[in-house]
């Protein structure tokens, strides 16, 4: 493998006190608002994950009663 991975220079990490953790380093992109309440978000979010987790549940129901009727228990 040939290249340079070089991603910062010297005088940057000199200037992080030569510290290497990547997150001085590597940042996180910008994430634009939707606009959606926090507090809304959450409990939309919430309600979606218990019907995931809903459906997860009647789903193995269905899948263990089709395995104990082929003997595998």
């Amino acid at each position: 493998m040939s290249g340079n991975w070089m991603l910062t220079t010297l005088e940057e990490i000199a200037g992080h006190g030569h510290v290497l953790t990547p997150g001085r380093y590597v940042g996180a992109a910008d994430v634009e608002h939707d606009g959606e309440p926090f507090e809304d978000k959450m409990a939309r979010l919430s309600a979606e994950l218990g019907a995931q987790f809903a459906e997860s549940a009647r789903l193995e129901a269905i899948i263990r009663e089709n395995l104990r009727r082929l003997g595998y228990e």
